[in-house]
């Protein structure tokens, strides 16, 4: 039933184009997604924001395969998720989630769960740096 088109971790530029195109289907008629962005400031951050930089596991590639199958499994969608790795600044997309579907309800179900999912269960770390040069790990 779940198509799963597209999973990346990268240090390229994420685009949101391609992954639109990826779950682009005849049969769909919605699209969810959900686009995160690198922000400026973090509770656990004293500063601002200025960097992040996302560690990857060398399998986070096919974990992420894996999430998204087992989040998609039992619904009639098509998927594409990516997630960054390497050095970020203030607005760069760090993960991209798009997932079709012919109602919308199933679109925005699977398009929540999975980047809940993807949030506690992909093995990517990152390490946020400040204004003043002060360095913090997250998701250790």
């Amino acid at each position: 039933m779940a198509d799963v088109r597209l999973t990346a971790v990268t240090d390229e530029r994420l685009d949101v184009a391609a992954h639109l195109a990826a779950v682009d289907d005849p049969a769909a008629g919605a699209v969810a997604t959900f686009i995160g962005q690198v922000r400026d400031h973090d509770p656990d951050v004293a500063g601002t924001v200025t960097l992040l930089e996302y560690e990857a596991h060398p399998d986070a590639g096919t974990v992420l395969r894996e999430i998204a199958e087992r989040v998609a499994a039992d619904h009639a969608v098509q998927v594409a998720v990516s997630h960054r790795s390497g050095s970020l600044r203030v607005g760069d997309l760090a993960v991209v989630v798009a997932v079709s579907s012919a109602h919308r309800a199933e679109a925005f179900e699977v398009c929540r769960a999975l980047i809940e999912t993807v949030k506690t269960d992909l093995p990517v770390w990152k390490r946020q740096t400040d204004d003043s040069g002060t360095a913090a790990w997250k998701g250790l």
